[in-house]
């Protein structure tokens, strides 16, 4: 990412990524297996929960990431890679499609608030790609502007989450199961491709490849 120039380009690449790594879509199905058994008012508690945690890790990522590659010594390559193969194993699961009962009870009594931080907010809501995103542009950003930009994204997306999850059930009503399934496995594809062109693009800042151009 190129702060040093902030145009729509920039803003819409941005603002896409973090719809990817932050928005509801893969932390939607998740929540409704997690969730299923709460009442409407709890269900949008656990909502309100993950949402600040996400978001608020997000901003202190966002805050610290550029300090913590230096004190680590690794590269946005290094991120991307490894924020690429976590991806990938979620990906390659919402893919597969459902491989047991989404509402299955183990007869262990569940608590909304854990759940809530884990694993809904995160790795679900602010997933592989958002904690990548994020790192990334902690150590890119060149002037409050763009640090600026950055935030306010995030809480736009915030925002859009915030809806989703503590309207849950209203939303849930509209939802046929049947297209959920499908959207998950399409998405989950989608999501692989992502996974591979993060790990791409890190091996290629990292010099171990030469990315060719897509056409």
């Amino acid at each position: 990412m190129d702060f040093t120039v902030i145009d729509a380009a920039l803003v819409g690449k941005l603002l896409l990524l973090l719809l990817v790594g932050l928005g509801p879509k893969i932390a939607l199905v998740p929540f409704l297996e997690k969730t299923h058994a709460f009442d409407t008012e709890t269900k949008a508690r656990i909502g309100r929960q993950m949402v600040l945690v996400a978001v608020v890790t997000a901003l202190i990522l966002f805050a610290t990431g550029a300090l913590l590659m230096r004190l680590l010594h690794i590269t946005g390559g290094a991120v991307a890679v490894a924020g690429g193969i976590i991806l990938a194993l979620i990906a390659i699961k919402m893919a597969s499609g459902p491989t047991e009962k989404p509402h299955e009870e183990t007869g262990l009594p569940v608590d909304p608030e854990k759940i809530a931080v884990f694993p809904l907010a995160v790795p679900y809501l602010l997933n592989p790609v958002g904690i990548t995103v994020v790192i990334i542009a902690s150590g890119e950003v060149v002037s409050i502007a763009s640090a600026i930009l950055v935030i306010g994204l995030i809480l736009i997306v915030a925002a859009l989450d915030y809806v989703v999850f503590t309207n849950i059930d209203a939303l849930a009503k509209r939802m046929k199961p049947a297209s959920l399934i499908v959207s998950e496995v399409v998405f989950g594809i989608l999501l692989t491709a992502v996974a591979v062109q993060l790990v791409v693009s890190g091996l290629g800042n990292l010099g171990i490849i030469t990315p060719t151009a897509a056409h």
